[in-house]
C-alpha cells in the first residue's frame, strides 16, 4: 500500500471512530509517527480529508477536526433522504436479477447480525448497511449522484450512526433494508423511495436521542 493512502486509512479510522474528536488539531508529525510514514505523504492525505469535509485548515492551527453544528446534522440527514430516496427509486428501474441478488443476501445477513447479536455484531452490521447502500448507488447507476452521496456518507456523525442504536433501532433498520429489496424487486419506484426515505429518517431520530438535538 502506498504510504498516501495507509496515512489517509489511518487518520480517517482515527476519526471516525472518535479519537480525533470534532475541534481537535492534527499535525504532520502525530499522523506519521502513528502511520510509521515520513510527513510528505501526510501532507496529501490530509489534503485529502480535506477535500472530504473531514478536517478543515485554520489560519495559525492547520488541519482542524470538522466540527458539525445541530443544523448541519439536520441538512445532512435532510440531503441524504432526498438522494438516497431518489436512488432507490432509480434502483427500482434499474436493477438486475444479480443485483437484487446481492441486495436481498446483504439485508437477509445484516437481520441475522441484528438478531443474534454475538460479539463484534455493531461492526458487522455497519459493514454490511455500507455494502448495502454502495450497492444500491451503483445499482442507481448515476456516477454523479454516487459521488455526491459518497461526500455525505463520509461524515463521521452518519459513520457513527449504529453507535446510536437500540437494539429495536438494529431491527427496524434491518427490516427497512428487507423492504426496500422487495420494493426494489417489485419495480415500484414510490415504495423504494418511501421505504428509503423512512430509514434515513429513522437514523436521524437515533441521532437525535444520543445527542439531545430537536427532529427539525
Amino acid at each position: 500500500m502506498k504510504a498516501a493512502q495507509h496515512a489517509y486509512n489511518t487518520l480517517r479510522a482515527s476519526i471516525i471512530d472518535g479519537s480525533y474528536p470534532p475541534g481537535t488539531r492534527v499535525t504532520e508529525q502525530e499522523v506519521a509517527a502513528s502511520a510509521g510514514v515520513s510527513r510528505t505523504p501526510v501532507r496529501e492525505a490530509l489534503q485529502r480529508l480535506e477535500a472530504e469535509g473531514l478536517l478543515s485548515f485554520v489560519p495559525h492551527q492547520g488541519a482542524v477536526v470538522t466540527s458539525w453544528s445541530p443544523r448541519d446534522a439536520a441538512d445532512i440527514f435532510e440531503l441524504r433522504a432526498m438522494l438516497e430516496g431518489y436512488v432507490a427509486r432509480l434502483a427500482s428501474a434499474r436493477a438486475s436479477d444479480e443485483d437484487i441478488a446481492e441486495l436481498r443476501r446483504l439485508a437477509l445477513q445484516q437481520s441475522l447480525e441484528a438478531e443474534e447479536r454475538s460479539v463484534g455484531y455493531l461492526e458487522r452490521i455497519a459493514d454490511l448497511n455500507s455494502q448495502f447502500h454502495q450497492r444500491l448507488q451503483l445499482t442507481a447507476a448515476s456516477a454523479r449522484l454516487q459521488a455526491t452521496l459518497t461526500t455525505l456518507s463520509s461524515v463521521p456523525l452518519v459513520l457513527q450512526t449504529f453507535r446510536d442504536y437500540s437494539n429495536e433501532d438494529l431491527t427496524r433498520s434491518a427490516h427497512h433494508h428487507r423492504e426496500l429489496v422487495e420494493a426494489i424487486e417489485s419495480r415500484d419506484g414510490d415504495w423504494a423511495a418511501a421505504v428509503m426515505c423512512a430509514h434515513i429518517m429513522a437514523a436521524r431520530r437515533a441521532f437525535n436521542a444520543k445527542h439531545q438535538q430537536p427532529s427539525a
